[in-house]
């Protein structure tokens, strides 16, 4: 199995501190990969697994914003790459991911621009899935397919 994360980089310690219990949380025997922009080529290089799980795509739009938003051709460009990689997997891949836009609208642009990215990419991403499960209070919700042992890992 193999865990793909997309935190890296500098950050607070409260987050430092998420990312070390996360660590910790992960089962020894799976390989992790950190890898927090170019997830299309990093999908299309791996040939050795039976699951993929990342996490998350919320922070994975972040770094898009961080990296390419004066470029939104370039976060496209992103976005059909890692698109393109889950149209044929190599194996079983579970996406982790959240639902900002059910909220208040932010006050500031760039709260704004990254709540929309993020809905492209869910959005993108879904389509392409064969299973969409959204999870409320702990609860599995099939949005698409059904809530099977493969989308519960």
């Amino acid at each position: 199995h193999l865990f793909v994360v997309t935190m890296l980089g500098r950050c607070e310690e409260e987050m430092r501190r998420k990312i070390d219990r996360h660590r910790g949380e992960r089962p020894k025997h799976w390989t992790t990969v950190e890898e927090s922009l170019n997830l299309g080529p990093a999908l299309g290089s791996i040939s050795q697994s039976d699951l993929i799980v990342i996490d998350c795509l919320t922070l994975y739009a972040g770094k898009l914003l961080e990296v390419h938003g004066a470029a939104p051709s370039s976060m496209i460009a992103n976005i059909d790459a890692l698109c393109a990689a889950l149209i044929d997997p190599p194996c079983s891949i579970v996406l982790v991911s959240n639902e900002v836009g059910c909220g208040v609208v932010p006050e500031f642009d760039l709260g704004r621009r990254y709540r929309d990215l993020l809905g492209e990419i869910n959005q993108r991403v879904a389509a392409i899935a064969d299973h969409v499960v959204l999870m409320v209070a702990g609860l599995p919700l099939a949005i698409k397919g059904s809530v099977t042992t493969e989308a519960r890992i």
